[in-house]
């Protein structure tokens, strides 16, 4: 298959496009405008390969993507191109709106042109693939059984929000034009090329400087950590097996508080880089809580992993110690990434009214997609 990626420059992106290029016989156009959290580097390790390329493009642009599309006339298209970050679209929700909403919008629109001009065969054989967030399905208690592909909606952040217009939209194109698409839903991703705002990178990275760890609260809030390569291999075959019209919830099975998980990279680090002060759980320092905090996401993958062929490889404890490693092996990467952005500061302290009182996250925010 010839296979248009969005966003593939970005953290799961990067990592699909990898998987693509390395794993399969498939061609591939990443199609990423470049934004702050996107990274050439991700993808330089196929870029030589003449089933690689990549197109600097908006997916808000319509007429740069019936362009991309009638050049390179694709068998399929995986959309992850996303803004992502939950404290971010607490700052500044328009970003959010306009990328996610719009864009997957602009794209939609452009595919199902370029799609109606198909031949039967080709038509029949196409399919838009949607990856999306379990945060669109809210938050669970601490008794409550996780999140499936049944779960109704009920996104809490402008983020999550966002994310759930978007499948919303998918499912709209596939249900009133016929679209053969689907979607995926996924928990909280981990691993290699991860910008470093979000909690797993910005952990590692204040623990290897010496720098204050910061958690929201207490900690106690409880994600589902998936390692992004076996994300990437479970999206591969999706795209292979999935069915339009249908949804996939695809998880590890490896729930974690917050606090537990930067506990994790204390022990790691203190095993692979010990530091002459101490131990570097000393560091950990627990800040207030954002606003409109979900206490829980975890998913069932049971219904996924059946019909994609589908599971896991990495625990959380072998995965967290290849991330870790890889972290103290590209300096060169995270700390050019420094020098460019403030990605120190801390972003989502807008005072809401009535403020959530549920137990709490590290800062910044992790998020699945």
């Amino acid at each position: 298959m010839r296979i248009i990626v969005t966003g593939g420059c970005g953290f799961i992106g990067s990592a699909v496009v990898r998987r693509l290029i390395g794993f399969t016989g498939h061609q591939v156009v990443n199609v990423d405008c470049l934004t702050y959290a996107a990274s050439a580097a991700s993808t330089a390790g196929v870029a030589s390969d003449p089933r690689y390329r990549h197109v600097r493009a908006d997916i808000c642009d319509g007429a740069a993507l019936r362009a991309i599309l009638a050049a390179h006339r694709p068998d399929a298209v995986m959309h992850l191109a996303a803004e992502s970050h939950v404290d971010r679209s607490i700052d500044g929700p328009g970003a959010f709106v306009r990328t996610n909403v719009v864009g997957t919008c602009t794209l939609l629109e452009a595919v199902r042109e370029y799609w109606s001009g198909l031949d039967a065969a080709r038509r029949a054989a196409f399919r838009f693939h949607h990856v999306s967030t379990d945060e669109v399905f809210g938050t669970l208690g601490p008794g409550d059984a996780p999140f499936t592909e049944a779960t109704p909606y009920d996104p809490r952040s402008p983020y999550s929000a966002t994310k759930a217009a978007s499948d919303h939209l998918v499912r709209a194109w596939q249900h009133t034009y016929g679209l053969p698409a689907f979607v995926t839903n996924t928990t909280n991703n981990y691993g290699f090329w991860h910008f470093p705002e979000k909690l797993i990178p910005l952990v590692i990275l204040n623990a290897i400087a010496g720098r204050p760890l910061p958690v929201y609260g207490d900690g106690a809030n409880l994600r589902d950590w998936l390692f992004v390569d076996d994300h990437a291999e479970a999206l591969v075959l999706a795209l292979e097996r999935g069915r339009p019209g249908e949804t996939y919830a695809i998880g590890a099975r490896q729930p974690r508080t917050n606090l537990d998980v930067v506990r994790a990279i204390c022990r790691e680090l203190d095993d692979l880089l010990p530091d002459p002060a101490g131990p570097r759980a000393r560091l950990i320092h627990h800040v207030p809580d954002r606003p409109g905090h979900d206490f829980r996401y975890e998913i069932d993958p049971s219904r996924a992993e059946a019909a994609l062929g589908w599971t896991a490889r990495h625990d959380f404890e072998t995965g967290i110690r290849r991330t870790v490693r890889w972290y103290l092996e590209h300096r060169d990467w995270w700390t050019a990434l420094q020098d460019r952005h403030d990605s120190d500061r801390r972003l989502g302290v807008v005072e809401t009214a009535p403020r959530q009182t549920t137990p709490t996250e590290a800062a910044p925010a992790e998020t699945a997609a």
